[in-house]
């Protein structure tokens, strides 16, 4: 018997689009002898579909016109099944049940944990990380504390609010100023390099806050590194075992990897079905060059600092982490995680053997384990408090005693 996994993807964030590509491709990619492959569509007004219909990516040009085809749905337990129930019409009948849920989701409101608490509430087994895990991956700020309390290394930044830039702004320049310019300016819960600039003198400063502020209300100004070289490394694994790819390095002709060279460029390697190129033993795609070229030993600190920050940050399933190289110092930063990678990363592991639809089955055999590994933990207790509650009055105990706040 196949086992049935609803690939949930969309949302209302800025990622939407992104996610969507990232979904139906591994949609494509998964071992249909093994899975039965059911969509689950959130749309921008956060309304959930699922129909055959949405595996084909080119429903999505004009969505508004064709949704009437889909089924609305919400997902529930009942009777002990994890089910797709339709939401309109005078029957709610099921649509059908899930064995699994497979979120592929991109920045806030979906990616930050929102879905994943949805799902553990549910009571659903789902592949990805958990709610801990996918918040602070979302908060680049609790992000970098986090790493800098487990004695990982980070570039020196600054944040503030909103608020704050306003009630303070001279303030706020004055700590932005003593990391010294140029400076990258980023929206501390988005992903996907939006609303990310880089101001390169204090002239420039407020004009890229300014379009940071209008994305996000917390906002993280970090210093650039010098002799840049920025690479990446994926992690696929859980919270007993780690297992990296090789090193990816960018290639970009802009100040960091925009949103453009990640999934327009086609000079770079869309974001679509494609393995990339293999030359001389490198794969280019998607913006990188698989593996970088540095040495080693600066690649072997990388395998090394991704899997101790995969285990600190509470993560499960595959995480790319992007890392900035000081190339003069050969000095490493984590710069951050992406715990929902567009993708999935798979380009990163198919240098080494792991190819796409291989990387998806073990994602879902991760996920199992975990979910059977938690369900044989404590988690309620068959003793009810509430058997002896007397509302105002306080609680009887066994021995007929009032216990009263």
């Amino acid at each position: 018997m196949k086992i049935k996994v609803g690939v949930i993807f969309g949302g209302e964030t800025v990622e939407h689009e992104v996610s969507i590509i990232t979904a139906v491709q591994a949609m494509e990619y998964m071992d249909l002898e093994k899975y039965e492959v059911i969509p689950i569509y959130i749309s921008k007004d956060r309304i959930w579909y699922t129909g055959e219909m949405l595996k084909d990516m080119s429903v999505y040009r004009d969505f508004d016109n064709l949704k009437r085809y889909a089924k609305r749905v919400v997902l529930l337990k009942k009777d002990g099944r994890f089910c797709l129930q339709q939401t309109h019409g005078l029957f709610k009948s099921v649509v059908t049940d899930l064995d699994i849920a497979f979120p592929i989701v991109h920045g806030k409101g979906v990616e930050d944990g929102s879905l994943a608490g949805y799902l553990e509430m549910v009571g659903i087994p789902y592949v990805g990380p958990g709610i801990l895990g996918a918040s602070i991956g979302q908060d680049k700020v609790a992000l970098k504390q986090i790493l800098q309390a487990n004695h990982l290394p980070v570039i020196d930044y600054t944040w503030f609010y909103d608020y704050e830039y306003v009630k303070n702004t001279d303030e706020i320049l004055k700590k932005i100023d003593k990391l010294g310019y140029p400076v990258i300016v980023k929206p501390a819960c988005l992903g996907s390099s939006i609303g990310i600039t880089v101001a390169k003198t204090k002239k420039e400063i407020d004009t890229s806050i300014r379009e940071a502020l209008q994305y996000e209300r917390k906002i993280i100004v970090e210093k650039v590194v010098p002799n840049l070289l920025e690479v990446d490394c994926a992690v696929l694994g859980n919270y007993e075992y780690q297992e990296t790819s090789l090193v990816g390095e960018m290639i970009t002709d802009n100040d960091f990897l925009t949103f453009d060279d990640k999934y327009l460029s086609s000079s770079k390697g869309k974001m679509s079905s494609s393995k990339g190129k293999m030359t001389n033993g490198k794969l280019s795609t998607t913006g990188f060059e698989i593996p970088a070229s540095i040495d080693q030993a600066l690649a072997d600190k990388i395998y090394q600092t991704s899997i101790k920050a995969f285990r600190a940050l509470n993560l499960t399933g595959v995480t790319r982490f992007d890392f900035l190289i000081d190339q003069k110092k050969k000095q490493i930063y984590i710069n951050e995680p992406n715990t929902i990678p567009g993708c999935l990363s798979f380009f990163f592991f198919t240098p080494k053997g792991k190819e796409y639809t291989k990387l998806l089955d073990e994602l879902i055999n991760y996920a199992i384990r975990d979910y059977k590994a938690k369900d044989k933990k404590v988690t309620s207790f068959e003793s009810n408090v509430l058997s002896t509650f007397q509302g105002g009055k306080g609680m009887k105990t066994k021995t007929g005693n009032i216990i009263s706040k």
